[in-house]
């Protein structure tokens, strides 16, 4: 078992890399955001901590995208790293160190990775079939690839069915290959390729997923990879662009490492950059990755990785088995968010659908507005919704309603009355209410509740509100002078506690109001326990900390987003018309051509279609994309999983008539089984239902 934070190891905090592929909008951000909220909460608590990250370089769609462009992979990506760079500041994201995979560092501690792998006997060669584009004469690595999940039916990418089953896929796999070359089928040549063989760690992570830490789904998920058979982890690619496989021998001279290789090692990385700026006395990066112990875990520091939901497999799964079979410490916890909609639908970048982080930045509002609406909108795990009208309705609501109401009416007061703090100590009252927000604090910390962090702040001062209204000090002045001295010292000692608790995730204005308090030095290094130390005696006349959105502004920010919407839309079909090709309604896909394969009627009767009433519809735990049905088709109730989480508001669908495929041999999608399939059309999974009332079990002929 892992001691409570804070712990007497050094703790490292990571996010996952963004893909130096493309601008990021506000939903990108909302891990980054949440990490740097979560280790400045662990260094509040007095844990010496490094919060990390770095641009991911590699892989396959950077080296299509840079081909596309006409220039070199390294310069496209970097262009991009140089972006993330610049805009990760705006937004309050203090990285100890960011890096980038194609670095230096990050090349040897890769090769360094690899080569442990293979002195452990670790890595195995097989021979594979790998996709070939006989048109080009070269081989089709990852993304290269499209075609169908083995598993799911779902169309899949070459690496990965990111529309269904969120299964990493290995070369080979996937079904119905087609270049995204040359549009052509791919066909299949036998190639050696390297793989490390996650068999050998399997009993290790069985007992790894035991006592990691972190939120349900990262715990759960893996379970289902874990426990059944692993499959060795393809660790090389058929490509120019990227880390160079670092073994001997001719068969090793044209691969390159699979970008999920060097791309959690950069972690690693960059860590050990941040210890060699700062010095093994402030934070040594060994002590924290490398083993040390007699090889009974937990065995180094405290590393806790903020990430995605698409990618818990990898950071619980081959992430481990990595670090066990290079000798390196595991992960304390990993932290795995929902999606961020937009307005209640998916960002789609393709039609512009988004609120990028430029478009937010040059809004003006302050960043710590979007922080706290993306931090506290919902439960971690929890899908969140960005919307200006909703930002608006938390920023009015809760950070000037309450928080910044209760700070500025209580320093004012004591400001006009007693040019500062009031000359007594604080009450016992309020003390232990304090004392019950660091608890909160540290509790959501131990808790790994970024939520929490946002929440004890502003719950704290709306006590202070409660506090100060039911006291009413303006009416003590002249009748009885020391309670009202009494009820202001007590104000300004929370609103000195609210700074130091609001810290995390409004560092910005923490450091306003730290300053407003006439506090010496920096909020930014104030620990937990200074929210009870006695506030300065005198400070000057407070400003406001937070203004009123308002509705024009708000209706402003919504008319140039549909605008940009609109735009792109028009220049997606603009191009489509051009092609003479039909735009899908949802991600610009084209639509598919009828298939010349025909069945025969008496292969199409034998699907027996009935019509079937949603009877109730829940998310499926751990699955991003798939739902659980409970429908009524006449003869019986039947369950049902389907992928339409994202796309449907789940709680309206109870009384649909949709119709389904009812003798579908049964399936089995993260554990929870399938008995049918509903039919919809287009990406956008638009329910297939009838024009009138057909009563549930309706065969359709």
């Amino acid at each position: 078992m892992h001691e409570e934070f804070p712990t007497d190891d050094p703790a490292v905090v990571t996010c996952g890399l963004p893909y130096a592929n493309g601008d990021l909008h506000v939903g990108h951000l909302r891990t980054y955001v949440s990490g740097d909220a979560f280790s400045r909460a662990l260094d509040r608590v007095g844990q010496n901590v490094a919060f990390v990250c770095g641009s991911d370089m590699h892989g396959t769609p950077i080296a299509v995208n840079a081909a596309e462009e006409g220039v070199d992979p390294e310069e496209f990506a970097l262009e991009y790293h140089e972006q993330y760079e610049e805009t990760f500041p705006k937004f309050n994201v203090d990285f100890d160190n960011y890096g980038h995979t194609h670095d230096e560092t990050n090349t040897e501690v890769t090769r360094e990775f690899v080569r442990s792998w293979i002195d452990n006997d670790h890595v195995v060669e097989k021979e594979i079939e790998v996709a070939w584009d006989a048109e080009e004469d070269q081989p089709l690595p990852d993304r290269f690839v499209e075609g169908t999940c083995p598993y799911c039916g779902e169309k899949a990418r070459g690496d990965e069915c990111d529309e269904g089953c969120q299964r990493h896929l290995e070369p080979g796999e996937i079904e119905d290959p087609v270049s995204t070359i040359t549009g052509n089928p791919a066909e299949y040549r036998t190639r050696p390729h390297k793989f490390l063989r996650l068999s050998d760690f399997q009993d290790y992570l069985k007992a790894f997923i035991d006592r990691l830490e972190g939120t349900e789904n990262a715990q759960n998920q893996p379970r289902e990879w874990i426990e059944g058979e692993l499959e060795d982890l393809c660790i090389t690619r058929d490509m120019d662009w990227g880390i160079d496989y670092p073994g001997d021998g001719e068969e090793a001279e044209d691969l390159v490492l699979y970008v999920w290789v060097d791309a959690p090692i950069e972690y690693v990385s960059s860590t050990k950059q941040y210890s060699e700026r700062v010095g093994t006395e402030a934070f040594d990066w060994e002590a924290a990755w490398k083993n040390q112990s007699d090889g009974t875990p937990p065995e180094g520091g405290d590393l806790v990785h903020i990430i995605g939901h698409d990618i818990i497999q990898h950071h619980t799964v081959f992430w481990p088995a990595m670090l066990r079979g290079a000798d390196y410490n595991e992960p304390r916890a990993v932290m795995a968010c929902g999606f961020v909609n937009l307005a209640g639908k998916a960002f789609s970048t393709s039609r512009n659908r988004a609120v990028w982080a430029d478009d937010y930045i040059e809004s003006g509002l302050h960043p710590d507005l979007y922080r706290y609406h993306i931090i506290t909108g919902s439960e971690f795990t929890a899908d969140v919704n960005f919307s200006w009208d909703g930002l608006q309705e938390r920023v009015n609501s809760e950070l000037v309603g309450t928080l910044g109401n209760f700070c500025y009416r209580s320093l004012l007061f004591a400001e006009r009355n007693y040019d500062g703090t009031p000359d007594t100590d604080v009450s016992e009252g309020v003390r232990d209410r304090i004392e019950e927000a660091m608890a909160e604090f540290r509790e959501a910390i131990n808790d790994y509740r970024v939520r929490g962090l946002g929440r004890a702040p502003v719950e704290l001062a709306k006590f202070g509100n409660e506090y100060i209204q039911q006291h009413e000090p303006w009416k003590l002045t002249d009748d009885d002078p020391e309670k009202a001295a009494q009820v202001i010292r007590d104000c300004v000692q929370i609103s000195k506690a609210v700074a130091v608790l609001m810290e995390p995730v409004l560092p910005g204005k923490a450091e306003d109001l730290w300053s407003q308090l006439g506090e010496d030095g920096s909020v930014h290094e104030a620990d937990l326990g200074d929210a009870l130390a006695a506030p300065p005696a005198e400070f000057d006349d407070p400003d406001e900390l937070f203004g009123q959105i308002e509705d024009d502004r708000v209706e402003e920010l919504n008319e140039q987003l549909e605008e940009s919407i609109a735009a792109a839309e028009e220049e997606a079909d603009a191009e489509t018309e051009s092609d003479e090709e039909a735009a899908d309604e949802s991600e610009d896909m084209d639509i598919e051509p009828i298939n010349d394969e025909r069945v025969r009627f008496e292969e199409f009767q034998d699907l027996d279609l009935r019509v079937a009433e949603v009877l109730s519809a829940e998310p499926i735990e751990g699955a991003d994309k798939l739902a659980k049905l409970q429908v009524d088709i006449g003869v019986e109730e039947r369950q049902i999983v389907a992928g339409i989480k994202q796309l449907h508001d789940l709680d309206e669908l109870p009384g649909t008539r949709i119709v389904v495929v009812a003798n579908l041999e049964k399936n089995e999608l993260f554990g929870v089984e399938s008995n049918g399939m509903l039919l919809a059309a287009g990406e956008e999974a638009d329910l297939l239902t009838t024009h009138g009332d057909s009563e549930p079990g309706t065969k359709i002929r």
